[in-house]
């Protein structure tokens, strides 16, 4: 079968031309690149990646298919996937369908036969850029005027896009465990199953709660903590969570993750910032201060806390080893801290998964005050 042509714009004008797999159509978002070398189908489950292009810098993906077990959340919400070489014919005991057809099914545009080192390099020189993706129309002013239309991330709430419905326990089997010892909530910025998993591994209650959820609502449930999850977007645009966590902290433990780590210094009073092309990735180096321990983490975010916004009353715990950028707090009296990177992988190394069993000793040591 003769391969589609397809092509992707990006904002200033550079122009990829390649050809077409998954669903056919347009779709625009913010283009970034993303540096595992496995773990393609947890990178596009992953709801963080709601409003953007994700190029995989690895050539080759698709080698092992799509199975019915690392999905990271009930679907894929990136805009877009961009890749150098795709696998059409994946052998793997666990296959269940081809990444082609997976994306098709959930209608996911992917380009491929592009040169994704030239991409890559161009972000990081450039800064991230907004694209578009066309497998119907190739006339590079007219998709140009069409990318206009969206507003990238900047000031957009996209975690009321990704976040659940309605209040429920997740249960990682049919079975409920009967070693479940503490009750925690897990704000729904975008979680991925992973988080929820290890928790309930544990022994933990799991209830997970949607993003606007009010501080009261949290309190009625009586839990011994809270996370605050993952999720795309700007952080200041969730403007209701961070007036709850405000009101939450002090009156019982809390662990936040990536979007809650930067919603959590909002609430703290500091600020945040958009990074050139932000962390997208399983080999991240990042020291533990309070070890002095070097981790290789998996990380995923495009904006960054500024910790001398924050008050004394905050603390630095981990910074990244390329850019000293901010990767971890903790308040100097409260059982509250967070990091910016994922402790629970999937996809990426698990160097990291010790800070929920710091969660857990938080919760054991101090319980609620209300």
């Amino acid at each position: 079968m003769k391969a589609k042509k397809a092509v992707l714009i990006l904002e200033d004008g550079k122009l990829f031309e390649g050809f077409s797999f998954g669903a056919e159509g347009e779709t625009s978002g913010e283009v970034v690149f993303n540096t595992s070398m496995t773990g393609y189908q947890e990178i596009i489950t992953d709801p963080s990646y709601q409003g953007q292009l994700v190029t995989m810098t690895y050539p080759h993906i698709g080698n092992y298919g799509i199975n019915d077990s690392d999905h990271e959340s009930r679907k894929p919400f990136l805009e877009g996937l961009i890749v150098k070489e795709v696998c059409f014919t994946p052998q793997n005991y666990y296959l269940s369908k081809t990444l082609t057809s997976y994306l098709k099914e959930n209608n996911i545009i992917g380009i491929y036969g592009i040169e994704t080192r030239t991409l890559t390099r161009h972000l990081r020189n450039e800064g991230l850029k907004l694209g578009i993706i066309s497998t119907l129309n190739f006339d590079p002013d007219l998709l140009l005027s069409r990318l206009k239309e969206n507003r990238g991330v900047i000031g957009q709430d996209l975690a009321k896009e990704v976040t659940c419905s309605n209040i429920h326990t997740w249960i990682h089997s049919r079975e409920k465990p009967e070693n479940q010892k503490l009750k925690v909530l897990v704000y729904d910025f975008g979680v991925k199953e992973n988080i929820l998993r290890m928790l309930s591994d544990k022994g933990c209650e799991v209830v997970v709660l949607p993003a606007d959820t009010s501080c009261s609502k949290v309190l009625d449930l009586a839990p011994d903590g809270v996370l605050l999850s993952n999720g795309p977007g700007d952080p200041e645009a969730v403007s209701y969570a961070i007036k709850n966590v405000e009101k939450l902290v002090g009156k019982l433990p809390i662990f936040g993750i990536c979007l809650g780590h930067q919603i959590l210094g909002l609430a703290m009073g500091g600020k945040t910032y958009k990074l050139k092309f932000g962390h997208h990735g399983g080999n991240q180096p990042v020291m533990d201060l309070t070890t002095k321990k070097v981790e290789i983490t998996a990380q995923n975010h495009g904006f960054a806390v500024d910790i001398d916004s924050i008050s004394s009353e905050m603390e630095l715990t981990h910074i990244n080893l390329n850019d000293q950028t901010v990767e971890g707090m903790r308040h100097r009296s409260l059982p509250v801290f967070s990091v910016q990177y994922h402790p629970e992988a999937s996809p990426g190394p698990h160097d990291a998964g010790y800070l929920f069993d710091r969660f857990i000793q938080l919760m054991e040591k101090n319980p609620p005050n209300v």
